[in-house]
């Protein structure tokens, strides 16, 4: 009796009901195939081979099957072998010692006088074969890759690329083969060449220098491809075979990397091919895709790589998830060498914040935190706060830290004592939020020291960065005391509320009220806060007329400046100094007996003032000459320029400069300690004055000249040897 087909097995599995029954059927035709089997009927072994290969993806046990299809793969018959082939394929891979009888076999069928032989035999080698296999018969894969058969040769050259995986050193035989490859007119030869290149690129450096001279005709190809009209045969949505232009553009991308005449080769084909592509369809975005990679990867110009942040911001509007994730994960990418280009996106980047998938808004939420810096921190800040008040919790972790290293890297911390515009705003959102919950412990101690400081600017509406609460003196005086008896305040918590009603007493005109609140109390268990309550009792009696002093607001803090050179520090597109190397002194003590000549100048900073002349006597003229540093505009940069109108040179010419603590200076060196008689030249020299508080500022500049007497046989003359001063003031200490 003849075993039933593949189809007939098929049609009576999908019958079956339950998993169990599928299982019955499955063992009794398991119990048939090996009874086949055992009686070597090689009549009917090919098929009962097919519906052991059907079971095996059913997910049941068929390694019994396993020398069956090497017996069919040293058949004669080509559907014996086809059968063989896939089975091996499936069935055995290098782990078992069975898949090296199959050697000889796949020899022989490589030299095998039908193309579909040896077809069968090179995918069955470039699937499953082990680095001894591949040894043993690189010569004739190499052989075959040689040929001028169009499906030989593209079958091949996928399995040379096995064949480089499971042995590297076997690279070099390919070598010669693949000078032609590009040459070809079939696409599949093209792509598979084109795979087999990339291969031997990315695991030699020097097969990757061999084919860089490879870029043009790799051009040329993807120039023809993209200009060619419609060809069905490899038209995909209206694209012209857009798997070969995505495999040409991973290897350009290979090739073109850390190369700049490689680079610029593909530079014209990659701008085409990037606004050429059409993008209604899931195939040209694929394209788009791969090009921008390549232009992000390659030493491309910047016109470029802007042309591929903007693709990838027109990705983020596209209604495919898939396509707004690798789009916010490549700007990810790249946001930190092309900052201003991802900048002009960040709107639609923000809105991403608003979308329903949740790998999106991570994405989103890490590129917003990555976009921050101080000019738009402001902005930012609202939209990523707005964001952590309705995320999922799973967000609100690293959201909350994000914020926090924000704000501790742009000085725009909650307490932001250095951002006077701030002050309203923040300590209107934590009143709101002391309303909302006290069980914080550390927002609620922030919260009370804000309202201490910034208390009058929550009771006056000042606020602009969002609409002003109504707030009166008492109701801010209500939530500071329900703090001190609260179960949830900390003996910390308490202090600080404590301390914020105190300071109050000098913002708000509800002094007897505080008086009575801290006298309370001085008789507290808690000895600390009692201590606290018993010195502010004596403020408001004894040291009355010191209170108003000592509860003042907090000066501005200051950065503290480093005694160095010069560190430039590049955040999120600003660039800034951090500090300025200072080669003198913060101050200058005139000697004994020499009277300055002072000159006092209009405030800085300097934009658009006028050249200057600080000091014109005894023939010494001293110009200075005022600019604003480009990169940051906190710095003013003021030249020296010193000519001499007597007959004599001036030697030893000393320019000193001074600034108070809260600013920070440079002074350059000069470009001579002489300056030349008879005006024949100038001594110039550069000061770089930082100002980061921006305080208006007056400039003081003192010059003093020593005469130094020369004598000899023929002549007296007196040259000019001294001091240069310039000092740089706050308007009010003049």
């Amino acid at each position: 009796m003849s075993p039933i087909r593949l189809r007939e097995l098929i049609r009576t599995i999908r019958t079956a009901r339950t998993q169990a029954e599928e299982r019955e059927m499955i063992q009794k035709e398991c119990a048939a195939i090996r009874s086949s089997f055992r009686e070597e009927d090689n009549t009917y072994r090919c098929r009962n081979v097919a519906k052991l290969l059907y079971m095996h993806m059913l997910g049941y046990p068929a390694h019994f099957g396993q020398l069956e299809c090497l017996k069919l793969i040293a058949s004669q018959k080509f559907t014996d072998k086809r059968i063989g082939y896939l089975g091996a394929m499936l069935l055995l891979d290098e782990r078992q010692d069975v898949h090296l009888l199959m050697t000889n076999c796949i020899k022989n069928d490589l030299n095998h006088s039908t193309q579909y032989v040896q077809g069968l035999a090179l995918c069955t080698l470039g699937c499953m074969g082990s680095s001894e296999m591949c040894r043993d018969l690189a010569g004739e894969v190499e052989k075959l890759l040689k040929t001028s058969n169009s499906y030989l040769r593209k079958k091949a050259a996928l399995c040379a690329v096995h064949v480089i995986r499971k042995v590297p050193e076997l690279m070099e035989m390919f070598l010669p083969a693949t000078k032609n490859l590009l040459s070809e007119k079939n696409h599949g030869v093209l792509h598979t060449s084109v795979v087999l290149l990339t291969e031997m690129c990315e695991r030699s450096p020097d097969m990757l220098t061999h084919f860089r001279k490879l870029v043009p005709q790799l051009v040329r190809i993807l120039k023809n491809l993209i200009m060619s009209g419609y060809s069905p045969e490899h038209d995909v949505s209206g694209i012209s075979d857009p798997f070969l232009q995505v495999r040409i553009l991973r290897l350009l991308r290979i090739l073109g990397k850390s190369d700049d005449d490689s680079s610029e080769a593909m530079n014209d084909i990659l701008a085409q091919v990037a606004t050429n592509t059409e993008t209604s369809k899931n195939v040209g975005n694929a394209i788009l895709y791969e090009t921008v990679l390549t232009i992000m990867d390659i030493k491309s110009e910047s016109g470029l790589r802007v042309l591929a942040i903007n693709i990838l911001g027109r990705f983020l509007l596209n209604n495919d998830k898939n396509i707004r994730y690798v789009a916010l994960t490549s700007l990810l990418k790249t946001v930190q060498t092309d900052h201003n280009a991802v900048q002009r996106h960040r709107s639609t980047i923000v809105d991403c914040l608003k979308d329903l998938d949740v790998s999106i808004k991570r994405r989103a939420m890490e590129l917003s935190f990555a976009l921050v810096n101080g000019n738009n921190i402001r902005g930012m800040m609202k939209e990523l706060l707005y964001f952590l008040d309705s995320c999922d919790p799973e967000f609100k972790a690293d959201c909350a830290s994000g914020v926090f290293l924000a704000a501790e890297k742009y000085v725009w911390v909650c307490l932001n004592t250095s951002c006077v515009e701030m002050h309203a705003y923040t300590v209107q959102r934590l009143y709101k939020a002391l309303l909302d919950d006290i069980s914080q412990q550390p927002l609620v101690q922030v919260a009370s020291w804000c309202i201490g400081e910034y208390g009058d600017l929550l009771v006056s509406g000042q606020c602009e960065e969002e609409e002003p609460i109504q707030v009166t003196e008492d109701e801010v005086l209500d939530v500071l005391e329900g703090l001190l008896v609260s179960n949830l305040s900390t003996p910390v918590t308490r202090g600080y509320a404590l301390t914020a009603i105190m300071k109050l007493s000098t913002r708000f005109s509800s002094v007897n009220r505080i008086k009575k609140v801290v006298s309370i109390y001085g008789s507290s268990i808690d000895v600390e806060l009692q201590q606290r309550a018993v010195e502010y009792n004596a403020l408001f009696k004894k040291y009355d007329h010191m209170r108003p002093a000592l509860l003042e607001r907090m000066p501005i803090m200051e950065k503290t400046a480093t005694n160095g050179p010069t560190e430039i520090v590049q955040t999120n597109g600003e660039t800034e100094s951090s500090a300025l190397d200072s080669k003198h002194p913060p101050s200058i003590t005139q000697p004994p007996n020499q009277q300055p000549s002072c000159y006092k100048y209009p405030a800085l900073p300097f934009a658009g003032i006028p050249p200057m002349t600080a000091y014109n006597k005894n023939g010494l003229k001293i110009e200075f000459t005022f600019e604003r540093s480009n990169p940051n505009p906190n710095i003013s940069v003021i030249t020296i320029h010193a000519s001499n109108s007597t007959e004599a040179d001036m030697t030893d010419f000393v320019f000193q400069a001074a600034v108070p603590k809260t600013f920070q200076l440079q002074l350059l060196s000069p470009s001579s300690n002489i300056v030349p008689a008879l005006n024949q030249g100038n001594v110039t020299q550069v000061i770089r004055v930082l100002n980061p508080q921006k305080v208006r500022l007056s400039v003081v500049s003192q010059a003093r000249l020593l005469p130094v007497s020369r004598k000899s046989s023929t002549f007296h003359s007196i040259t000019w040897s001294g001091t240069c001063c310039l000092t740089v003031k706050p308007n009010d200490q003049t």
